[in-house]
């Protein structure tokens, strides 16, 4: 029999997002993030090339962003709610873990693996910060991909992107249970 861990799987059973807006302070600093980002950090990497890296945004870097929202939304030509929604993410948040997806040339590894290990990344940091106690979502928005904005709002890298901003604070409650997928719809059992 396999050595068990109820109080895992308990968790993973029940584990729920609170959402971004309804995150309030007070909000993790440095020492209460660094096991958040340790235990992110220990998602399955093939080849150990971590391709990806973390930025944490806190303080005026916040406001910065969301104003940097506005400008890019604008010279785009997005329409203002969706402007302003993303505004809003930045401009209402108190710590967001920012889980930048960096792949790395490689002959063994191809860039997909990398980028799926990213996006694991995101729900490590995810599950970890609510598993500390803290309220926590994983977003991401147009800018996370629109290279103009991550080069002027993150100075990152024309081949990285955002896999997720990952919102951490405290939750003001807990949102009701939500429809799950249905686990036999979506399953098929192969055994020959």
């Amino acid at each position: 029999m396999p050595e068990q861990n109820p109080a895992v799987l308990d968790f993973l059973l029940s584990r729920r997002s609170r959402p971004a807006k309804m995150l309030i302070a007070p909000y993790p600093d440095a020492r209460e993030l660094r096991p958040i980002l340790t235990a992110a950090a220990r998602t399955p990497d093939h080849g150990k090339l971590e391709p990806w890296r973390f930025i944490v945004l806190q303080g005026d870097a916040l406001p910065r962003l969301a104003e940097l929202v506005v400008l890019r939304g604008a010279e785009l030509g997005l329409e203002p709610e969706k402007i302003e929604k993303a505004r809003a993410n930045f401009a209402n948040a108190g710590t967001v873990v920012t889980v930048v997806a960096s792949p790395v040339e490689s002959e063994k590894v191809p860039e997909i693996e990398q980028i799926l290990s990213a996006g694991a990344v995101c729900l490590a940091a995810l599950n970890a910060a609510l598993a500390s106690g803290w309220g926590a979502n994983w977003l991401t928005g147009w800018m996370a991909m629109d290279k103009p904005f991550l080069k002027t709002a993150l100075d990152l890298e024309p081949h990285e992107f955002v896999a997720g901003f990952i919102h951490i604070g405290t939750a003001r409650h807990t949102p009701p249970e939500r429809p799950r997928p249905d686990i036999d719809a979506i399953t098929a059992w192969v055994s020959a």
